[in-house]
């Protein structure tokens, strides 16, 4: 099984990728679990345009590929004027409905403090809904006061990380590739 965390960020890594990573090192389990993290800081993805993705840079179609070929996906996201940020949506832009139909989908949202906890949440949801993604019923948010020296170190932190990470691998077990439900309206005009 394969989880991508995708760190939408288009700052140098930071905090929430320090996150990623803590995440990815929790779930890793040889021959079991693989993780990838996509860090949209450095992934060269290009602007979405209307080209086929197989017009696109070979950095764009690689990142593509990383988060279409995982069995589930975490999005890592700040709160960015009371959303996601745009390198973020340029991404979700790039992908077929099928990268994400069916998938288990996890988020984790980071801000500056508790009172915005469920602005990238409810919005990411809305597109998550659009691919017919699978999403965690619950999601992670992650302040400053999480993190010493840029480290992640609070314990619920981590706890919550690492939940989330299992609920993943545990949704994706289950499902083995099976698609739920009907088709999302995104697929039918496809």
């Amino acid at each position: 099984m394969k989880l991508a965390i995708v760190v939408g960020a288009a700052t140098p890594p930071g905090r929430l990728n320090n996150a990623a990573e803590y995440l990815a090192g929790a779930l890793a389990k040889p021959g079991a679990v693989e993780t990838e993290i996509v860090n949209l800081a450095t992934a060269g993805v290009e602007i979405c345009d209307g080209r086929p993705l197989e017009q696109c840079s070979a950095a764009t179609q690689r990142t593509v590929r990383a988060i279409a070929d995982a069995s589930a996906v975490v999005l890592a996201s700040p709160v960015y004027r009371a959303s996601f940020p745009g390198v973020l949506k340029n991404l979700l832009d790039q992908l077929p409905v099928e990268a994400l139909r069916s998938k288990p989908v996890g988020i984790v949202a980071m801000g500056g403090s508790p009172h915005h906890y469920l602005a990238v949440d409810g919005h990411l949801r809305l597109v998550l809904a659009w691919f017919g993604a699978l999403v965690a019923p619950t999601s992670v948010y992650l302040t400053g006061k999480d993190f010493t020296d840029g480290r992640l170190a609070s314990n619920d932190a981590t706890t919550d990380l690492t939940a989330l990470g299992n609920t993943l691998v545990a949704l994706a077990d289950s499902l083995r590739g099976r698609d739920l439900g009907p088709a999302p309206l995104a697929a039918r005009f496809s």
